[in-house]
């Protein structure tokens, strides 16, 4: 007799759920423009040095995948959309879809935008009625779908979340387990890249059950230890790693590197500007402020140099940490030298009431720090 779908999983020891947005990139620019809605979309960037971010499922059946070269993607697929990302778009709506989490659970673990573990288990509720609630939270809200896996552990709810894209739901259950993994790949197991699962194919393993035949002993004789100790735990469906929430940063930090090479601030400055706010948000977030600003710049012969300044009051607010960006620019001539990377960053993060110390950066200290820069656009200007 089956168990009804409301009960299963009230008895588990654990409960995670595994919840990945579909093709996230591509379907927040269709779903910004329903035009694409149905073409193949591919996000990335476009110039020789790019690669795909992600394609839609319309490209994938073209064999279009993240990571391939943006040249080989146009070959296999020359009718599709090719966009720019934009990051900013893709972080607000990851916001929305984490506070939908967030409201289930504080237990959040956060690997990217797009993918997320939940531990539910202080819930009485069935895990895969939650998991269905989320899902259908996460469209009402933003409009978009994701997949979500249930099960006992992490390896298992991200295992079940891949089986049935876009838009699907997968338990597995622990009595279920081992029979579900005994056939897949070695590749599926969590930490098993291409260079150790061709180790593993030469000792013999090509499928997870393989390995779940064998003993504890035979397999830490072949790979050690601590590895041959977590393949057998992983062939046999346990997984003791816990559903970690981020811990408080120790620094925010955005960079961009450059499909050609920059030749002025001006030509940079919309993307200080961007990580300026990327900046805020996340000092927001944290309640946080940044004793240390830090701008980071490589030029086109690969020099990398990094400036920073600690001013005398913490900053938080976008228009504080402009006024110290501009200064930090000020400090890097460019004296005919090309941009390839910029970044900007806040580091020494405090809470209010934490103690703070005065700036030990050599920096002066009167008035008119922070004059406007000569090298940069004022904060009205159209560039």
């Amino acid at each position: 007799m089956s168990t009804p779908a409301n009960l299963i999983g009230t008895n588990w020891p654990r409960k995670i759920l595994h919840i990945d947005l579909d093709a996230f990139y591509a379907s927040v620019e269709a779903l910004d423009n329903p035009d694409l809605v149905g073409q193949p979309i591919i996000v990335g960037g476009l110039g020789r040095r790019g690669v795909v971010a992600t394609a839609s499922y319309e490209a994938r059946k073209n064999g279009v995948h993240s990571a391939m070269p943006m040249e080989r993607a146009r070959r296999s697929c020359p009718n599709a959309v090719f966009l720019r990302p934009r990051f900013g778009r893709y972080r607000e709506l990851s916001e929305q879809v984490f506070s939908i989490y967030e409201a289930w659970t504080k237990r959040v673990e956060k690997p990217s935008l797009d993918e997320a573990y939940l531990d539910v288990t202080a819930h009485i509720s069935s895990p895969v009625d939650i998991a269905k609630s989320i899902r259908a939270s996460i469209h009402r809200k933003t409009g978009l779908t994701g997949s979500a896996g249930v099960s006992t552990n992490k390896f298992l709810a991200k295992l079940a979340s891949d089986i049935d894209k876009p838009n699907g739901l997968t338990v597995i259950r622990p009595e279920e387990a081992q029979d579900f993994l005994a056939p897949l790949p070695v590749e599926r197991l969590w930490g098993v890249g291409p260079a150790n699962a061709e180790r593993l194919r030469t000792n013999g393993f090509k499928q997870i059950g393989e390995l779940a035949a064998s003993s504890l002993e035979d397999l830490q004789r072949l790979f050690g230890e601590r590895w041959g100790r977590q393949l057998w735990e992983f062939a046999h469906g346990r997984d003791r790693r816990r559903v970690e929430p981020p811990s408080r940063p120790k620094s925010i930090s955005s960079e961009t590197t450059y499909e050609h090479d920059q030749p002025s601030w001006e030509a940079v400055w919309p993307n200080i500007k961007q990580f300026v706010v990327d900046m805020e948000h996340g000092l927001e977030r944290w309640s946080l402020s940044a004793r240390t600003v830090t701008l980071k710049v490589r030029f086109q012969d690969f020099t990398t140099i990094t400036r920073s300044h600690t001013p005398m009051v913490p900053v938080r607010q976008a228009d504080e940490i402009m006024r110290v960006a501009r200064k930090l620019v000020d400090r890097v001539p460019l004296d005919g030298r090309r941009i390839r990377l910029v970044g900007l960053g806040g580091s020494n993060l405090i809470r209010p009431g934490e103690q703070t110390s005065c700036p030990d950066d050599g920096s002066p200290r009167q008035l008119g720090l922070f004059a406007p820069s000569a090298n940069i656009p004022s904060e009205d200007s159209s560039t």
